[in-house]
């Protein structure tokens, strides 16, 4: 579609917006938010007509972009066919959406419990991990984000944590691996992996192994930095904890659904958790679906004992029907064979040879369609571009390094002191270039911070 102007109707969405909504992780009276007018395929665009390369995918979930006909397709015909259902009754759309994923779900991950989202799809599956061991602790890295509902957020790392942290929640942080900032003094990925291992082996015996219910991690973290695990750490903490009895939960609700060039970025590590958490991706975020794979010694401890838990919504027909349509999208026009080509191909390679050019790119790492650059001001010593968890004038540079962004008509996604390139992952090389092209003019302006 091309962008028609209307700058009256944008003024009124943002005077409605400005009125009644109350929009999440903001100082309501210091934001403004961009009155956004349509979006197909990798672009949306304003009511001044200012089109934009989305390298964020929305809150990175548009895996297969906006508006692709066959999933809107799909949702209109639900609609008209049935709206919506009780979750008790078994309907065609949800036990195909359930099908199609335990497909592609690592080992015996076959049933499929769904929530509306990420945040309560961890929420469930530690409720899981708690009843089917009977212990009360849960285990999480700091470098982590699970979601906003209370029980996700405690077990969450960053610093969106600490509002609502309780305290009281049994969630105990360890440090996974992070070669680039690690905190085992190590110099090489096989330090890093054998120190973070016997890192959490320490903190699970000085906790008491029998008082853990799980281990959940980011397969590979998102919101937290795209820190891609050094081989063996997933497979040694698979190891420990089916040494002491703990359910071990992967977090894919961002890594899943090909976005790292696999259908599941457990499967870069020929790793199997006990429970898997899904949502975003699923169905490029058209209608909220969220979920939890189980695996076959779970789901047995509910086969006669009721499992306490449900929503109103769990697999709704129109989410559900989003899901079939986008996973057939994906497999037929191989989505996820495209965001391992292109991240082999043209993000590897372009992002490196950026980091080349700028003082300000202190490390490149990712995989797939999942990549994040760390801006720092000095590469020697590594000090960040702004400071962790900075905020107005502190976080100067980094407002200053996005704005340049979206003045070249890229939408960044920017935590901290990095960016993240996370496009569609169905994004063509033309447009991948674009965007790096764009990138490029804005380190510029990193750059500038640097000394």
């Amino acid at each position: 579609m091309t962008p028609q102007p209307n700058p009256e109707a944008g003024a009124a969405v943002k005077a409605a917006d400005r009125d009644h909504v109350f929009h999440s992780w903001s100082a309501q009276e210091l934001i403004d938010p961009l009155a956004v007018a349509g979006a197909e395929g990798s672009y949306f665009w304003d009511y001044d007509g200012r089109r934009y390369l989305d390298f964020s995918s929305g809150l990175v979930y548009t895996n297969v972009g906006y508006q692709h006909p066959k999933i809107v397709a799909a949702i209109q015909e639900q609609a008209a066919r049935m709206t919506t259902f009780a979750p008790a009754f078994a309907i065609e759309a949800r036990s195909e959406a359930a099908r199609l994923i335990a497909e592609r779900t690592p080992g015996d991950l076959d049933k499929i419990f769904f929530t509306n989202g990420g945040a309560d799809a961890v929420e469930h599956a530690i409720r899981m991990a708690r009843l089917h061991t009977g212990r009360p602790k849960v285990l999480s890295a700091y470098r982590s984000y699970h979601g906003g509902t209370q029980q996700a957020v405690n077990i969450t790392g960053d610093p969106r944590r600490w509002a609502s942290d309780s305290g009281s929640a049994g969630v105990v942080h360890f440090w996974a691996p992070y070669l680039y900032r690690s905190r085992f003094y190590a110099e090489t990925e096989e330090q890093e992996c054998a120190r973070a291992l016997e890192h959490l082996e320490t903190t699970i015996r000085f906790e008491g192994p029998s008082t853990v219910a799980a281990i959940i991690l980011e397969t590979i973290p998102g919101t937290a930095g795209i820190m891609v695990p050094p081989p063996g750490y997933l497979a040694g903490v698979r190891e420990i904890c089916d040494r002491h009895g703990i359910v071990f939960v992967l977090d894919e609700v961002m890594a899943g659904f090909g976005r790292t060039g696999e259908w599941f970025a457990a499967d870069l590590f020929d790793v199997t958790p006990d429970l898997l958490t899904f949502a975003k991706g699923v169905n490029s975020g058209y209608v909220p679906l969220g979920g939890v794979a189980i695996s076959g010694a779970i789901a047995e401890t509910f086969g006669k004992r009721p499992y306490p838990g449900g929503l109103t919504y769990s697999g709704h027909p129109l989410a559900c029907a989003a899901a079939v349509a986008t996973i057939n999208v994906m497999a037929e026009e191989g989505v996820v064979e495209n965001a391992a080509r292109l991240g082999a191909d043209v993000v590897g390679p372009e992002l490196r040879a950026l980091a080349e050019r700028h003082p300000s790119v202190g490390e490149v790492r990712g995989t797939g369609m999942f990549w994040a650059l760390e801006l720092v001001r000095d590469r020697e010593t590594r000090e960040p571009l702004v400071p962790y968890n900075a905020a107005g004038e502190a976080n100067a540079p980094m407002a200053a390094f996005a704005a340049a962004a979206k003045k070249g008509g890229l939408w960044p996604f920017v935590n901290m002191n990095r960016t993240h390139v996370v496009p569609p992952c169905n994004i063509s090389e033309a447009e991948l270039k674009e965007g790096l092209a764009v990138l490029d003019a804005a380190l510029s302006v990193a750059d500038e911070h640097t000394r």
